[in-house]
């Protein structure tokens, strides 16, 4: 495959980025993914989670599933993965079975990452897959994408408990 500009890599991750703030619009975790393949984006997924209340519904699952209808297949083997946030275990899971070539991520996961903060599934000679792996892609805005998210949640549960503690 040939590999990605910087500008390329950035405008991909960017409509990662709109899929992270539909989830964030509807009280999600602000995670969003996209699967590129041929220059073409043919998968979409941003955390479904408190919706569905689904664990499997995860943007990266989500991504990978409506990849695969679109191509018609469970591999996608020249696809590129942009999620603004490291996979979890269950999710380089699904990236190693679905042979997705490239992965791209914004944020590292200190508590559930699964491509080099706990562990690192990805590059594990194991298992037969073993796709290249792109870290740190606009990573302080991703970063910054959840620590204002998690900000304004505990603001309001403070909120809510001083209301609650003065009515």
């Amino acid at each position: 495959m040939n590999p990605l500009t910087t500008e390329q890599q950035e405008v991909l991750m960017g409509a990662a980025f709109e899929q992270a703030r539909i989830a964030e619009t509807t009280g999600e975790v602000p995670i969003g993914a996209i699967i590129e393949l041929d220059g073409e984006i043919i998968g979409r997924g941003h955390n479904l989670r408190e919706t569905s209340q689904d664990a499997t519904d995860h943007a990266e699952i989500l991504a990978i599933k409506q990849a695969c209808q679109a191509v018609g297949s469970w591999r996608l083997e020249r696809a590129r993965l942009f999620v603004t946030l490291e996979p979890c275990p269950m999710c380089a899971g699904a990236i190693i079975n679905s042979r997705i070539a490239e992965v791209y991520f914004g944020a590292a996961d200190p508590k559930a990452g699964a491509v080099g903060s706990l562990l690192n599934l990805l590059t594990d000679t194991r298992f037969n897959h073993q796709p290249a792996v792109f870290p740190q892609v606009m990573e302080p805005q991703a970063k910054a994408l959840l620590q204002d998210f998690f900000r304004t949640i505990r603001a309001k549960q403070k909120q809510l408990k001083k209301t609650q503690s003065n009515g």
